[in-house]
């Protein structure tokens, strides 16, 4: 059964969402999407002596109205600033080079909508996730919106099931995916602890720290990737 997972691009996103592109058979980005100022696509949470804290990339005119694939970063100094918030959140990790490579090889990209993408596919070889097909929305000539359209964004690559995060409960037109013959999963967040600094142990950080604290093969153990049948899902 082909699965497919649907997703705006991610700035090194949380174990979670990893979890998730671990089940993918095919990852669609959502590149032509409108940005959603507060949204994980620019921004995500590393730990730090001080408690958490934010590395957002700063944007052109904040990326109002924008589509990710033509956002823009407004201060390329940003890129230093990320890295020394990583050494001082990962610096005791191990694996921290890994990690540190990770970040540098994503920061190559062209444009900044590369490195989004980048970010989640690096860190995706680095935790060792089985291989994909990775396609970008804008190439897929699909029209429509909301529920519709991510409908029909699976049946463009053939997929059979697709697997969702919590978000798409309040939109989703479950239904409609069923008569059309595909299967609907939400994900079950259940990642495994691993060794952090900084205090107690949070998912909700980059999984470059998964990266930096623990052991290439023993990575994508952690994550723990399940799903569960939409109906089992919002009757909860």
């Amino acid at each position: 059964m082909s699965r497919v997972v649907i997703s705006q691009p991610m700035y090194f996103p949380w174990a979670g969402f990893m979890a998730q592109m671990a089940l993918a058979d095919v990852m669609i980005w959502l590149d032509d999407a409108q940005f959603s100022k507060g949204s994980f696509t620019n921004r995500v949470q590393v730990k730090t002596q001080s408690g958490s804290k934010w590395m957002s990339v700063p944007l052109q005119n904040k990326g109002n109205r924008t589509r990710i694939r033509d956002l823009k970063l407004a201060d390329p100094s940003i890129v230093e600033r990320h890295r020394s918030l990583l050494w001082a959140s990962l610096n005791s990790g191990e694996q921290y080079a890994e990690a540190r490579k990770v970040f540098d090889q994503a920061w190559q990209q062209p444009d900044l909508v590369d490195v989004l993408i980048s970010s989640a596919e690096e860190l995706s070889t680095a935790i060792g996730l089985p291989p994909r097909t990775s396609l970008r929305s804008s190439d897929l000539n699909v029209c429509g919106r909301g529920s519709e359209r991510v409908m029909k964004l699976v049946q463009a690559v053939g997929g059979q099931s697709y697997i969702t995060g919590h978000g798409a409960r309040n939109y989703l037109d479950h239904e409609r995916f069923e008569d059309a013959g595909i299967a609907v999963e939400y994900m079950k967040y259940q990642t495994l602890p691993w060794p952090q600094a900084h205090g107690a142990f949070t998912p909700y950080v980059t999984a470059l720290d998964l990266v930096a604290q623990v052991p290439r093969a023993e990575r994508s153990a952690h994550l723990a990737p399940a799903t569960e049948n939409w109906k089992t899902f919002v009757d909860a």
